[in-house]
């Protein structure tokens, strides 16, 4: 699953990195959680004045997917996450996944590898990152749910797949990542229709991301600051292949004279 993401670049990065004709100035953010607002991108329905092209349109909307037909979302479960796999059967999420598919941009996300309990070992915070920096878009599916009373409230969620060779020794899901020749074909609803955007759900590349170990701080939503993605020495709960990258980054920097504390 998909519970803890961060959108760190700049507004300027974002805008040129999804396509954007403006953004509005945002502070970096280092912890975003569940039920606050998450910037996601959609289609525009209409070209710009003076462009022959539509271009996509930012959107803030409540991270927690809210089907219209939900009655009340105090009593509605929290869906922030909808699995590629089933999605177009849900109810929830069959008539987003039809005409309401949005980009999520992303620096990276956190992820958590939880031992067996009979271990005694503590769970392990990893941030997850593009190797070679930059952004990535998740998937996402929207719905603008409206009370009785007439007020709005827009929504999504994060698609997830199964995790890839990398990533699957710390989880079994990951979101979906839209690569950047393929999100104009993921956003056009109107003449993709879920069937034949199905094999842009999959789990991204095994080499885009790398998985650092960080500190459990990251398990309070109202901590949001860089330090929440310093590496930190792995637990004894730590993938074997993330521990071994550390030591041999530490024992490389150590011969070249370079002094490196993960503590």
């Amino acid at each position: 699953m998909c519970g803890r993401y961060a959108l760190t670049a700049m507004p300027e990065e974002v805008a040129e990195s999804m396509a954007l004709a403006f953004l509005e100035a945002f502070p970096p953010r280092y912890n975003i959680a569940p039920t606050q607002p998450m910037l996601i991108v959609t289609a525009a329905e209409r070209p710009e004045p003076g462009s022959n092209q539509p271009t996509r349109r930012p959107l803030l909307v409540r991270w927690g997917f809210l089907p219209a037909w939900a009655e009340d979302p105090k009593e509605f479960p929290l869906l922030i996450n909808a699995r590629a796999e089933t999605a177009h059967d849900k109810s929830s999420f069959r008539a987003a996944l039809r005409h309401r598919r949005v980009l999520i941009p992303a620096s990276g996300f956190y992820e958590w590898h939880r031992p067996p309990k009979e271990s005694g070992a503590r769970p392990q915070a990893y941030w997850i990152r593009p190797k070679q920096g930059g952004i990535v878009s998740f998937a996402g599916l929207m719905e603008t749910w409206a009370s009785a009373e007439g007020s709005e409230l827009d929504t999504a969620a994060v698609l997830t797949t199964g995790a890839n060779a990398t990533l699957s020794p710390i989880h079994s899901r990951m979101p979906v990542v839209i690569a950047p020749e393929d999100r104009d074909r993921w956003l056009d609803c109107k003449t993709q229709e879920p069937r034949e955007v199905m094999d842009l759900m999959r789990p991204a590349p095994d080499d885009l991301f790398e998985a650092i170990p960080v500190s459990d701080r990251v398990n309070k939503v109202a901590n949001s600051h860089p330090s929440l993605q310093d590496p930190i020495a792995p637990g004894a709960s730590a993938i074997p292949a993330v521990k071994a990258a550390l030591e041999k980054g530490a024992a490389n920097k150590a011969a070249a004279g370079d002094q490196l504390s993960l503590f």
